[in-house]
């Protein structure tokens, strides 16, 4: 049985800060998996801001080919279940966490040993069973806030985009969720909608990544002295 990890403060005047980047991939077999668009750049950019400005940073990180920022300690993972799992044990002793990894809803009922065949019989339709993955960031925040801590989940949306980019943030427990449409995919600037659970919004228009990262290290908790 594994003992949970104590919750250790970071240094006084730092915090301990949790980043997650790219996208996630779920196999369906040795060479076929279901992903998506992420590039990581969002993410990565946060980590090297909050590095920058003296705060102990993890990045955990789908696959992606971006380096890793200077004083930053990065976990490499592929799919959900890895994700949710190295989280965990980071989140324990965190004082902030920025979700900005795109993790896949759903992942492929089992996993073939072998190329996945299904053409070779001639057919011209087939079926792939899917099952819903963990939602890390519940499972991390419980579905609540916490208070002495920061969490800011990210949202890309179309149709109803607030509105929906609104109730994840109250489901998932969060302070803040960034809300981007798809013409942020794999762009360096993009503009986005910054929604607080206290009701505020701001738009940040047509920003690089790195500048939505340092507006957003703005939100994290002051650190002790």
């Amino acid at each position: 049985m594994t003992r949970a990890l104590r919750r250790k403060p970071a240094p006084r005047g730092r915090l301990a800060v949790l980043v997650t980047a790219g996208p996630t991939r779920e196999h369906v077999d040795p060479v076929r998996y279901l992903s998506n668009e992420s590039s990581g750049r969002m993410g990565f950019a946060i980590a090297e801001a909050a590095a920058a400005a003296g705060h102990d940073v993890t990045l955990i990180a789908g696959p992606v080919g971006l380096p890793t920022p200077r004083g930053v300690r990065r976990i490499d993972v592929t799919s959900a279940r890895e994700m949710l799992s190295a989280a965990r044990r980071v989140w324990r002793r965190s004082d902030a966490l920025f979700m900005a990894a795109a993790v896949a809803d759903w992942r492929p009922a089992r996993r073939l040993a072998g190329k996945w065949r299904a053409k070779d019989g001639g057919a011209r339709r087939t079926r792939l069973d899917l099952v819903r993955n963990p939602d890390v960031l519940e499972r991390l925040t419980g579905a609540r806030r916490h208070p002495g801590r920061r969490v800011v989940a990210f949202a890309l949306e179309t149709g109803q985009a607030e509105r929906r980019a609104r109730s994840k943030l109250a489901r998932k427990g969060a302070d803040y969720i960034l809300l981007n449409s798809p013409a942020a995919l794999g762009e360096r600037a993009s503009s986005a909608l910054l929604l607080g659970a206290d009701g505020s919004r701001r738009v940040l228009t047509r920003r690089s990544k790195r500048a939505i990262a340092r507006e957003l290290l703005r939100l994290l908790p002051k650190p002790r002295r």
